[in-house]
């Protein structure tokens, strides 16, 4: 009978194996520890609470509460939107569509958002319009309405609910400033329709219907610094022919099949504010330039549909994804989901690119004034409306590992700082035991 002799290369691979395992658990007491804290008898008992700890390395689960419970997800959504971008449009923005026609250009916006909006690397309209005389400018590509399924009514006056349009101009808001006791905004066509009024608001307010605004001189603080304006094709075109010195018209015409297509500005400025600052118009924007490179038309909701079946088909459980910022109350995602979406990302991305995109910390973006350390833990994703508060990112522990993590709260009666204390104190134990 012949007797087996494992040889060195079996024994490596099984002690390789051994110490994979093993370093993918956690002790009883590490185990023990994260339950009371996040147990029966913990702050988070008292609404729902779910939360994942991911070993990256083994690929393993260390800790889980409640991970297959679906949360509003609010702008942690947004890592699904830097997924999608990443994916589809790699480098460069999606900016326009076009056919020539002599010395008249016919164009179909893409949804970039780069134009005139904050400091963005510009398409070039001067030299890219330079040919043409005129521009015959069509929104019949974009299917999907200015505001998103789900988003709440009064916040149309909010700088973080600008409307989506298919080639938006300023960032589709006004800039207001004060001065002195004034209210003074850009674009200046609007300053003659700002009136001062009598009522007891603080700032520049403007009406639901139309582009007309209202300060009371008496108590207007200027704090809000931008609001968005009530888009229109014709407003556009206006805009659109001032700043480029060029007669823009406007005429809903199909998108004819033969097209070229422009890609005016890099993507990863963009991409990188989205996440440092949690810029909703920059993700919802991005979604219709996501949809406008799959299928020439914009259509957030059959984009989604579509990244779904074909890159998120096997998530652990199907999200309720239905807009590209977080501003809805309709996305539902599980923690065990979210840990499983980032993995890729973590996959994909570059390390340098990825730390550069997240919050950080006591650092940058949203995270900047919590989980503040001598050295930086915590680089990841926020996510907050009211009565829902999520974290999703990374973890640095003192052993110098990285883990991924989802932590996800809804349905609390405090404010959203009192939660974030509460999870900062689970965040530290996690740093110092693992």
């Amino acid at each position: 009978m012949t007797k087996f002799y494992p040889t060195k290369l079996l024994v490596s691979l099984l002690f390789l194996l051994f110490l994979r395992e093993a370093n993918a658990q956690i002790t009883r007491d590490q185990y023990i520890k994260l339950e009371s804290a996040l147990g029966e008898t913990s702050f988070f008992s008292g609404h729902m609470t779910g939360f994942m700890l991911y070993d990256l390395d083994s690929q393993r689960v260390l800790f889980e509460k409640n991970s297959q419970i679906r949360f509003l997800p609010a702008s942690t959504t947004k890592l699904f939107t830097l997924f999608s971008a990443l994916l589809i449009l790699q480098d460069s923005t999606q900016t326009l569509r076009y056919v020539t026609d002599g010395d008249t250009l016919r164009i179909w916006g893409s949804g970039d958002p780069s134009w005139k909006y904050m400091e963005f690397a510009q398409p070039d309209f001067t030299r890219f319009l330079a040919p043409f005389k005129a521009v015959v400018f069509s929104d019949a590509n974009q299917l999907t309405p200015v505001f998103g399924y789900g988003w709440q009514w009064d916040d149309y006056y909010y700088d973080y609910a600008a409307e989506r349009t298919s080639l938006p101009i300023y960032g589709n808001l006004v800039q207001v400033r004060k001065i002195g006791s004034r209210a003074q905004v850009f674009p200046a066509r609007f300053q003659s329709t700002v009136a001062t009024t009598s009522r007891p608001i603080k700032e520049l307010e403007r009406d639901f219907h139309s582009n007309t605004f209202e300060y009371n001189p008496t108590t207007f603080l200027g704090k809000e610094e931008f609001i968005p304006f009530l888009t229109s094709p014709e407003l556009f075109t206006e805009f659109a022919s001032m700043e480029t010195g060029k007669p823009w018209i406007y005429r809903p015409d199909p998108l004819p099949l033969e097209n070229q297509s422009w890609r005016g500005a890099p993507l990863f400025p963009l991409l990188k504010e989205m996440m440092l600052e949690s810029d909703n118009f920059i993700a919802e924007q991005l979604m219709l330039m996501v949809s406008d490179r799959l299928f020439q038309n914009l259509d957030t909701e059959r984009a989604i549909e579509y990244i779904q079946k074909t890159y998120f088909f096997d998530l652990p459980d199907q999200p309720n994804w239905v807009d590209g910022s977080g501003l809805s109350r309709h996305n539902l995602f599980t923690p065990r989901s979210m840990v499983a979406l980032f993995e890729r990302l973590y996959r994909i991305l570059p390390e340098n690119q990825l730390y550069e995109i997240l919050p950080t910390g006591g650092k940058s973006g949203t995270l900047k004034n919590s989980y503040r350390a001598a050295q930086p833990y915590i680089f990841a994703k926020t996510g907050t409306m009211s009565n829902n508060h999520s974290l999703v990112g990374l973890i640095k522990t003192k052993s110098g590992k990285t883990y991924c993590f989802a932590f996800m709260n809804s349905n609390y009666p405090y404010t959203a700082s009192v939660v974030r204390r509460e999870m900062e104190k689970v965040m530290v134990m996690v740093r110092e035991m693992l």
